[in-house]
C-alpha cells in the first residue's frame, strides 16, 4: 500500500508528514531510514524543503511475519483499505505466544490477506481475552493502526451474569489495580486507578440477568471485575467468578464466559464516515432472550 499526497503548503517534509498526512512520529521515522518517503519520486529525509504541489508518496510496505499464516473460518464484518473488523469465537488468542504459534486470530488474518493477494499486517486495534468472543477491529497498516489508536471508539459488550444490579440502568465507579505478583488478575481496590463502566439490563429472569455493558475506561478484565465486585459476576467466568455462580455455571453446561463484544461505533479515521459494527455473535439464549 502507498498514501499518495499533494502538498498545499511550503513546509519542512516532517511537518506535511505530520500535519497533513497524519503520520505518527514513530512510523516517520522507521520509515524514513528504510527509504520508503519519496518527494516527486526521489526518496528525501524529513528535513527536506517541500514546495506546495509537490507530491509526496509514503511507501507502506509491511514485514512478513514470524509465525505461519492458516486457512479457516474467518467472520468479515466490515472491510476497506485502511480496516477489518472480524468476529472472534471464545477459546481463540488473539496473537500467538513464545508457547504457541498456530490456532489464532492472527494466523486467520494473515491466511485471509495472503489468499486476497493483499500486502498487510495484523494491527488489532482492540483486544479480547480468550474466552470473550466478538468483535475485534485491526488496522490493515501501521498507518491505519496509529490513526485508529487515536481515535474514540465507543464500545458495548453483552454479559449474562448471576444476579444482576438494583437498578436498570447506572455506572459502577469503582477503581482496579493488579493483584500482587505472580498474579495477572485484578481487583478493586481504592489505591487502584480510576474505572467506570456503564450499565443497562437488557432482561432479567430468576438467577440471569442479561446487560448491556459499556466500559467507559479501559483497564484490564474491567467489565469482568466490575461484576464481580457489584455481586453479579458473569457467567462461566473461571476467574472471577463466585462459588455459587460457577456450580449455576456449571448446571447450565457454560463451558466460556458469557461476555461478548457485541458493538463497535467510531468515526472512520481516515473518511471520516461514522461506522457502526455488531457482531454476529451474541451470549447464549435462554427461555427470557
Amino acid at each position: 500500500m502507498q498514501l499518495n499526497h499533494i502538498a498545499t503548503r511550503d513546509g519542512r517534509l516532517s511537518s506535511i508528514l505530520r500535519e497533513e498526512m497524519k503520520l505518527s512520529a514513530g512510523l516517520m521515522n522507521r520509515l524514513k531510514w528504510d527509504d520508503r518517503i519519496l518527494v516527486n519520486g526521489q526518496s528525501q529525509h524529513t528535513d527536506f524543503p517541500v514546495k506546495a504541489g509537490d507530491a509526496i508518496t509514503v511507501l507502506m510496505d509491511e514485514p512478513a511475519p514470524q509465525y505461519p499464516a492458516e486457512d479457516g473460518d474467518l467472520t468479515v464484518l466490515y472491510e476497506d483499505d485502511y480496516i477489518l473488523a472480524v468476529d472472534k469465537p471464545a477459546g481463540m488468542l488473539i496473537h500467538p505466544s513464545r508457547s504457541r504459534d498456530t490456532g489464532t486470530l492472527a494466523n486467520l488474518v494473515i491466511g485471509y490477506y495472503q489468499k486476497k493477494e493483499l500486502p498487510c499486517a495484523f494491527h488489532p486495534v482492540t483486544r479480547l481475552d480468550r474466552d470473550t468472543f466478538g468483535i475485534v477491529l485491526l488496522a490493515k497498516n501501521s498507518y491505519a493502526h496509529a490513526l485508529l489508536q487515536a481515535a474514540s471508539l465507543q464500545k458495548t459488550y453483552h454479559a449474562l451474569t448471576f444476579g444482576g444490579p438494583e437498578t436498570d440502568s447506572g455506572i459502577i465507579d469503582a477503581p482496579i489495580r493488579r493483584l500482587p505478583l505472580p498474579s495477572l488478575l485484578r481487583q478493586v481496590h481504592a489505591e487502584g486507578k480510576p474505572s467506570q463502566t456503564r450499565f443497562a439490563v437488557l432482561a432479567r429472569q430468576g438467577n440471569i440477568c442479561k446487560l448491556a455493558l459499556a466500559p467507559i475506561t479501559g483497564r484490564t478484565h474491567q467489565l469482568r471485575v466490575h461484576c464481580a465486585y457489584m455481586g453479579f459476576p458473569i457467567l462461566g467466568d473461571p476467574q472471577y467468578g463466585s462459588q455459587i455462580s460457577t456450580a449455576f455455571s456449571d448446571r447450565l453446561g457454560l463451558s466460556y464466559q458469557q461476555l461478548c463484544a457485541k458493538k463497535l461505533e467510531f468515526i472512520h479515521p481516515v473518511t471520516g464516515q461514522p461506522l457502526a459494527l455488531e457482531s454476529k455473535l451474541d451470549t447464549q439464549e435462554f427461555n427470557f432472550l
